[in-house]
């Protein structure tokens, strides 16, 4: 079953086209390290909550919207050998002290696959 790293973060409103371009990169990264998919999405249709929601959980500021992010691993050794070769590829390096996003607030996990369905 596949494997799948999650994550969530805040980004400026003034540098979603900054973080689109930087996710595009990443995107080739990824998927020429053994990436079955990359998939980076802006909020849109964002609720608020009373006791959490998107926003808290990445302490959101008034001028940030928050990104919904999952890259998709055939398995959990390709995404850790993956992940690795990724984190040290060139073309990364042009982000290296980026403020497109605040890094410190950026969750991320890796998650088992549990159900799966495509049509």
């Amino acid at each position: 079953m596949t494997y799948v790293d999650g994550y969530l973060l805040p980004v400026s409103n003034a540098n979603r086209e900054a973080y689109r371009a930087m996710a595009e990169v990443g995107a080739a990264v990824f998927l020429d390290h053994g990436a079955l998919e990359v998939v980076e999405c802006w909020g849109d249709d964002m609720l608020r909550g009373h006791t959490t929601d998107f926003f808290m959980a990445v302490k959101a500021e008034e001028d940030e919207n928050v990104v919904f992010s999952w890259i998709v691993w055939p398995d959990k050794a390709t995404r850790d050998t993956g992940n690795q070769a990724a984190m040290g590829d060139d073309r990364f390096k042009e982000f290296e002290g980026s403020t497109i996003f605040d890094g410190k607030r950026m969750i991320y996990s890796g998650f088992q696959t549990l159900v799966s369905h495509r049509k």
